[in-house]
């Protein structure tokens, strides 16, 4: 049976596609089932308040960071959003003189505005919130030297090349957008040999760091997290790490706070990869044949998928 179209933008492909009973199953998750959901390469985690939250957030960075040497260097992949945890990581690194000069950075990805990267000093720089949230206040003598912050641009032959440069991806880290991406990894639109179908996730999974058309909602998403609703100031492309680069990641770890994705959003690709569904029409549910993935969720950031009228 021919899939449905989106309700969101009919010539993408994402979640609004999907199988209602399936969608009905996600929206009827409580917080205790969710609780529940963890098996054999997947582990639900779920925190009692912002501080634990941010703070285990954090850890994730140091415990990573402090496995590299030089012989050895291992690294991590990090998000723009969540970023509350950014600051914690140059706090601790400083206060416990945590040497990371040996340790590796990837940024997930970076705005494109006419078939180039933005430079960091455009406002919504991904680089430039990692470099002052982060790198910038990490005392000198400890800090990570720019030749290992590798930062992706348009021309992706560098970034691609950088991980496969003998740097273990201890962790990739992110958040989830509305249109259940990690990183910018997004539905495709409904046009070619995918006009009716949306590519297999065997499909999918080929595709690696490249210069992405954004799906609509995730314009509109980073209007209201970012940009105060103004939407006509986002870009609509972006240079994105790819499944390819994420395969590479020892552990993908994705955090909940309830401030990017909305209730329904946080059970529906938990739900999916619990239950071994990958459908890329949902990014985020392509982890599902990921061998290390776990699932943080602030416990009052779940919300309800009750309806309420406002």
């Amino acid at each position: 049976m021919a899939r449905r179209l989106s309700a969101i933008a009919p010539d993408w492909w994402d979640y609004t596609t999907l199988d209602l009973e399936l969608i009905e199953d996600a929206a009827a998750l409580t917080p205790q089932k969710i609780a529940k959901l963890s098996r054999p390469g997947f582990k639900v985690v779920l925190y009692d308040t912002r501080e634990d939250l941010y703070l285990a957030e954090a850890l994730e960075y140091i415990e990573a960071w402090q496995q590299s040497t030089d012989d050895n260097p291992v690294g991590v992949c990090g998000p723009i959003g969540p970023t509350e945890q950014l600051p914690l990581v140059a706090r601790i690194v400083n206060t416990l003189k945590i040497d990371v000069r040996s340790a590796h950075f990837w940024g997930m990805d970076e705005w494109v505005i006419d078939g180039k990267e933005v430079s960091p000093t455009h406002p919504l720089s991904f680089e430039r919130c990692d470099r002052e949230m982060l790198f910038d206040r990490i005392d000198r003598g400890l800090r990570i030297p720019d030749a290992h912050l590798h930062f992706p641009k348009a021309d992706t032959k560098e970034f691609r090349e950088s991980w496969d440069a003998g740097v273990r991806c201890a962790l990739m880290q992110g958040g989830q957008g509305d249109v259940k991406h990690w990183a910018f990894n997004d539905p495709l639109r409904r046009k070619g040999k995918w006009k009716d179908t949306p590519p297999p996730a065997d499909e999918y999974r080929k595709l690696a760091t490249r210069v992405v058309e954004l799906h609509p909602l995730t314009v509109a998403q980073n209007a209201r997290t970012s940009g105060g609703g103004n939407i006509s100031l986002v870009p609509t492309s972006a240079v994105t790490v790819g499944p390819v680069e994420t395969w590479k990641a020892e552990k993908v770890s994705i955090w909940h706070a309830g401030t990017h994705d909305n209730p329904f959003g946080q059970r529906l690709t938990c739900l999916m990869i619990a239950k071994g569904i990958a459908d890329s029409s949902v990014p985020m549910s392509l982890l599902a044949d990921h061998p290390n993935v776990q699932f943080n969720y602030l416990r009052s950031g779940l919300g309800t998928c009750s309806i309420e009228m406002h």
